[in-house]
């Protein structure tokens, strides 16, 4: 009788698991790890875009509080009510987006959201639009969805802003939804809104779905953040996903909401029974508090974001061989090192082993980021400073 343990089941795995790519952010991740077990190097660690703040007092005591009282019991499907009027009145203060409590759906995590969203809108046969550089989780969860990313190279010469007749010339019948991340991860741009309009109205007429995700909307540095749904003529195609991690620096609490259209919230509610049934009964309090509660942590924190943004700005602009467009939100530089030898993945290797800094390489957001490395800022000023200068060191030699 064959030791089940020497059994080889993997010819047995869907198909599905075999297409996703793991996402080179992770990649660098794992490799940064290796190296701190193998090497007393310090390492600077600029990979990950994660708040380097924690999560502000009031929202952990408003958790404990309600975990100490009982609230550790399944909730409804979607939210709890109150946490649903707080997200509702949020999104319409701070981006203007008007959204009923029953039109919004919360979700462990934006991350979530997004998934069940494109299990939603997509299925076989249909396609998603992506503009790129962007996060890559969003052509695994299309995939996942059985549905096909449809990717759109965006331009460097304008920054990688979003350029509406390129997107447009993507979307047609068979396309389900276009996905826009704005600020966006990687480059920290905002879209022109005009653009997103064009986009939006494009969508609309294909009877297709423009799924919003805007998880750094409130960290927006050169204007006031609007939502999409604010500003277009067809709000009712328009899905809008955002979350507390990067604004309360919560990511931890897995805790995110996806706002829209009554029979998509409907659906989503319904497939996240499936899934994962409820968000956390502790996170959901934790985010009532963070929403209701003084807002003055997130303040410091987009300070302290934007100054470290322009540090980087006029550091990056002092390298040879090297630029950025100057972001606009969120808390990412996507470095040009196109100029360098070897592709983005060869260079972010080699910085690591090399001088010890771990950035995240531009071609795992797509071919519009070969020749790119993305780096965040969400770090303390001493560590970005030590990070730029060895990689300025690095860029000398290599030059």
């Amino acid at each position: 009788m064959t030791d089940a343990s020497q059994r080889d089941p993997s010819g047995r795995l869907a198909d599905r698991t075999r297409s996703l790519e793991r996402s080179k952010i992770r990649v660098m991740f794992g490799l940064a790890e290796e190296a701190r077990r193998e090497s007393d190097r310090e390492l600077v660690r600029l990979e990950v875009g994660e708040p380097d703040f924690g999560t502000p007092d009031h929202v952990i005591d408003a958790a404990a509080e309600a975990a100490r009282e009982g609230a550790t019991s399944y909730t409804e499907n979607a939210g709890i009510p109150p946490l649903r009027e707080a997200i509702s009145e949020t999104m319409a203060r701070e981006s203007g987006v008007e959204y009923a409590p029953e039109q919004v759906t919360v979700k462990s995590g934006a991350m979530e959201a997004l998934s069940l969203s494109m299990m939603a809108l997509a299925g076989p046969g249909d396609e998603v639009v992506v503009p790129t550089p962007a996060w890559p989780n969003y052509v695994n969860q299309v995939q996942l969805a059985g549905a096909t990313p449809v990717t759109v190279p965006l331009s460097a010469e304008s920054g990688f802003d979003l350029d509406p007749e390129r997107v447009a010339a993507e979307i047609g019948d068979e396309t389900a939804a276009v996905i826009l991340t704005s600020p966006s991860n990687p480059t920290g741009r905002v879209y022109d809104e005009d653009a997103v309009a064009e986009v939006v109205e494009v969508a609309a007429a294909h009877d297709a779905y423009v799924v919003a995700d805007e998880v750094y909307g409130r960290l927006t540095y050169d204007r006031d953040f609007r939502g999409v749904a604010s500003y277009v003529d067809t709000p009712e195609n328009v899905i809008t996903v955002d979350s507390c991690s990067k604004t309360y620096a919560m990511t931890g609490w897995r805790l995110g909401w996806l706002a829209g259209p009554q029979s998509v919230v409907d659906a989503v509610t319904s497939i996240g029974e499936s899934t994962t049934a409820c968000p956390s009964s502790v996170s959901q309090q934790a985010a009532l508090a963070a929403l209701t509660g003084p807002q003055e942590p997130v303040d410091e924190m987009k300070a302290a974001f934007e100054e470290r943004r322009d540090f980087v700005v006029e550091r990056v602009a002092e390298m040879p061989t090297v630029s950025c467009p100057r972001p606009e939100g969120a808390f990412y530089a996507f470095l040009d090192v196109s100029d360098l030898p070897g592709g983005s993945f060869e260079v972010a290797k080699r910085l690591l082993s090399e001088r010890g800094v771990v950035t995240a390489p531009g071609d795992g957001f797509g071919d519009a980021g070969e020749g790119y490395l993305r780096i965040s800022f969400a770090n303390g000023l001493d560590r970005i400073e030590e990070g730029l200068d060895r990689i300025e060191r690095f860029v000398r030699d290599e030059s």
